[in-house]
């Protein structure tokens, strides 16, 4: 789990890198929290996304947004972010340019970027959402989604009401061509703080299934 540090847009960027153990491998890049939140790379739910990817032989990259950590910049509301989020996969490809897939997975604030990235980097072929922000900032870029993928909520989230990310849902699944997957976590709170196994559970399905060589999902 080797520390790295790459340009950014406002100057250096921290990370935490695994690099792929074989040619061809694919690439994953997990996203943090919201960092006025205190969400960081070291997030419990981002530390296990990283360990799943990497168990699974991607080249995994997690890294501090702009401000946090030793990672330089301040806080840009999400236009700065989406800027990071596009250097750090710029640099991971630079390294592993054989990559015969990319992923994007992120929880809360890092979903919403990982969402908005994806809709720039036609090369990214999956997602993770976990807990986006439906309620608090419009998802109507996501027109049409260029990717299929897993959005995963709480039940019992107070933060992004369950609601709302139905609603996200709902839309997503009226486009053709993309396939999206949701998986609602019983008693869960916007944290995970009790669920985190199930949650990883999911997660890991989600996985097994869009890996297989079977999956006609690609």
């Amino acid at each position: 789990m080797p520390s790295v540090i790459f340009p950014g847009p406002e100057g250096r960027l921290e990370g935490r890198f695994k690099p792929a153990p074989r040619p061809r491998a694919p690439v994953a890049m997990i996203l943090h929290p919201h960092s006025q939140g205190g969400g960081t790379m070291n997030d419990r739910i981002v530390q296990r996304l990283y360990k799943t990817f990497t168990d699974r032989g991607f080249a995994t990259l997690r890294f501090n947004f702009r401000g946090v950590g030793r990672s330089q910049g301040s806080f840009d509301n999400g236009v700065g972010e989406l800027s990071d989020a596009a250097s750090a996969l710029d640099w991971v490809q630079s390294i592993h340019p054989e990559a015969q897939q990319t992923w994007i997975a992120g929880v809360s604030f890092g979903a919403l970027i990982g969402m908005q990235l994806l809709m720039r980097r036609p090369e990214i072929r999956g997602f993770i959402s976990i807990a986006p922000p439906a309620n608090m900032y419009d998802f109507s870029f996501l027109a049409p989604c260029p990717a299929s993928g897993i959005i995963i909520q709480g039940k019992s989230d107070t933060v992004v009401q369950p609601a709302a990310v139905q609603k996200l849902v709902d839309k997503l699944r009226t486009q053709k061509h993309i396939t999206i997957h949701h998986d609602e976590i019983s008693k869960a709170n916007h944290f995970f703080e009790n669920e985190i196994e199930e949650l990883m559970g999911s997660v890991d399905k989600y996985l097994d299934f869009r890996l297989d060589p079977k999956c006609e999902i690609k």
